[in-house]
């Protein structure tokens, strides 16, 4: 397999970090590798539900996320990905800090990839938990055109 190319890895995380709805959720790509990503949040009271605690919404898109980016790196480069299945399971209320996303891809197919996240809190305790089936879409990859990749 060749090596992620660090100028495209770079415009990858800018693109990513840049668009509309991870600027909304106060969230960052801060890592993307082969099957690996880290994605993080930091909470605010716009992430609280009423009892004072993240809104499950917020743990579950962090899954979300950091799945997805773990898988990315693994397509053809004018394939886009979605996510078409996400369990989870909530393990620890957090109110507050900086949340870390970390995502593993443990499978890879040409349609299919199968990956977990788990979701960390300042202390890096484990909050939740998830795995999302993520399904390839052929000639739907980002705009930006840059070599994806270097020669081993």
């Amino acid at each position: 397999m060749p090596s992620p190319n660090p100028a495209y890895i770079g415009a990858l995380i800018n693109v990513v970090n840049s668009s509309p709805f991870p600027t909304h959720m106060l969230m960052q790509l801060k890592a993307i590798a082969f099957d690996h990503a880290v994605v993080s949040l930091k909470t605010d009271t716009c992430h609280l539900q009423p009892y004072g605690i993240v809104h499950g919404g917020v743990l579950a898109t962090l899954i979300d996320t950091a799945t997805f980016w773990a898988s990315f790196l693994r397509l053809p480069d004018d394939d886009g990905l979605v996510n078409i299945d996400l369990k989870l399971n909530y393990l620890k209320p957090v109110a507050d800090g900086i949340l870390t996303a970390t995502g593993r891809c443990i499978r890879s197919g040409r349609s299919l990839s199968y990956a977990e996240a788990g979701v960390t809190d300042a202390d890096g305790k484990l909050v939740a938990h998830g795995t999302s089936t993520l399904m390839a879409l052929p000639g739907k990859g980002l705009a930006f055109k840059m070599n994806k990749f270097l020669e081993d």
